[in-house]
């Protein structure tokens, strides 16, 4: 019988992620039965959404992972074996929605047909090297996605729809955006740029990475939230002052928009300099996650001037990609390849080699080691047949530095919605 591996939570999680936190169990991979789909993993997501999964019950409203089971996540793969032929397998969100199998987008299977080997999915099934659930489990996306993974693995639509439709934001709009060099704020960034912003701020975790934001992705001006002492989440009043000091220089006249992905210090910031009437879309909480496991016992306080949302009539909305209205996904898909045929957008990702790399690379994620959209690649696209280089301009290899263990630099534009975060 075929085996394969898979990744076991050892231990609930008690700060950073470390290797006891994990367990490489081999297990063998039965032929899928009767309403079942076997599928072999090409590249799974890692993001700072498993510490949640992780870490104890209570905080956020989320799936535990079970000590001694197998962790799940969003993962990319192809059909190996099916155990019928069940009409399922529609086309993934936030993909073009062309039939799986034909390479030019005017011909081939419609998007109803039953899966079949050599279809490729997108599903929840990562942290293992095979799959085997019932189809309607998995999406099927075009068969490029194994040249381009990004493209059906990222957080475009998230950033899009949280930007656009929560924020509000407006041609004119001063915009900053949190965590800017993560696989969000990347992207909105950006997304800010195309649609008229009068200036796009950001703040990431490294001088490098402000320096990528200003000089690569466009970013008006950037900021280390991490130099000379910024970074203190145990002293978050001081924290919030200092922030708040390097936003006002960044944006004398204050700003009109925050994309959020981070809270505590930076949202109590945010809320200090931005103007009457301005908006905050709350993509995420990530002071609360990184390293600590927190989400249970210790959540980082709010801000305390909340009192400022009133005086100026400001708008605070969370949201998730859940919610995302088809109309918009359809005006997403729309701008983004009018955004990758003239070159305007550049969405990245860092790929690390092998399932047994991934509680190290979390690690090194959490740390704030990464750019972009962090993947992990369980097998080598060439072994696929009839793969091919994507042709989309955007995609394939690019130069974004990884510094984690087995990291092959990469960019490429990630268009499947998704509620993962990344933090820079």
């Amino acid at each position: 019988m075929r085996t394969g591996r898979e990744i076991h939570l050892a231990a609930v999680l008690q700060g950073e992620p470390a290797e006891r936190h994990f367990a490489v169990v081999e297990v063998p991979v039965p032929a899928p039965g009767p309403g079942e789909v076997l599928v072999r993993n090409a590249y799974m997501v890692l993001s700072p959404a498993v510490l949640s999964r992780m870490a104890a019950a209570g905080g956020l409203p989320v799936t535990r992972y079970e000590v001694g089971k197998v962790l799940f996540g969003s993962a990319l793969g192809e059909v190996l074996a099916t155990g019928d032929e069940a009409p399922h397998g529609h086309p993934a969100a936030g993909t073009d929605g062309r039939p799986a199998d034909a390479p030019d987008g005017r011909r081939g299977r419609g998007p109803d047909a039953p899966l079949r080997p050599g279809d490729v999915v997108v599903h929840e099934l990562g942290w293992r090297e095979y799959a085997l659930a019932p189809p309607a489990r998995f999406r099927r996306v075009p068969r490029r996605a194994l040249a381009a993974p990004a493209r059906y693995l990222g957080n475009g639509l998230l950033a899009y729809y949280g930007l656009l439709d929560i924020a509000g934001m407006r041609p004119g709009d001063t915009v900053y955006v949190s965590s800017a060099a993560g696989a969000v704020g990347s992207v909105a960034g950006q997304i800010a740029r195309l649609k008229g912003a009068a200036r796009v701020i950001g703040s990431a975790g490294t001088a490098a990475k402000t320096a990528h934001l200003t000089e690569v992705l466009g970013f008006d001006a950037a900021f280390d939230h991490r130099a000379s002492g910024l970074h203190d989440p145990r002293r978050v009043p001081r924290h919030a002052a200092q922030l708040a000091a390097r936003l006002r220089a960044a944006a004398p006249g204050g700003i009109d928009v925050y994309f959020d992905t981070v809270g505590g210090a930076h949202l109590e910031a945010a809320v200090e300099v931005l103007r009457p009437h301005g908006r905050v879309a709350l993509c995420g909480m990530l002071a609360e996650q990184h390293g600590t496991g927190r989400y249970a016992a210790e959540p980082t306080p709010g801000p305390r001037n909340l009192g400022l949302a009133v005086a100026k009539s400001l708008t605070l909305r969370g949201f998730r990609v859940q919610d995302c209205p088809a109309s918009t996904a359809a005006r997403y898909e729309a701008d983004l390849e009018e955004w990758l045929a003239r070159g305007a957008i550049r969405l990245e990702d860092t790929v690390v080699d092998g399932l047994e790399s991934a509680p190290a690379a979390l690690r090194d994620l959490v740390r704030g080691t990464y750019l972009g959209r962090v993947l992990v690649r369980l097998t080598d696209p060439g072994s696929h047949p009839g793969t091919t280089t994507d042709p989309t301009p955007g995609t394939g290899p690019a130069t974004t530095p990884g510094t984690g263990p087995g990291t092959t630099p990469g960019t490429g534009p990630g268009t499947t919605p998704g509620t993962d975060l990344g933090e820079s």
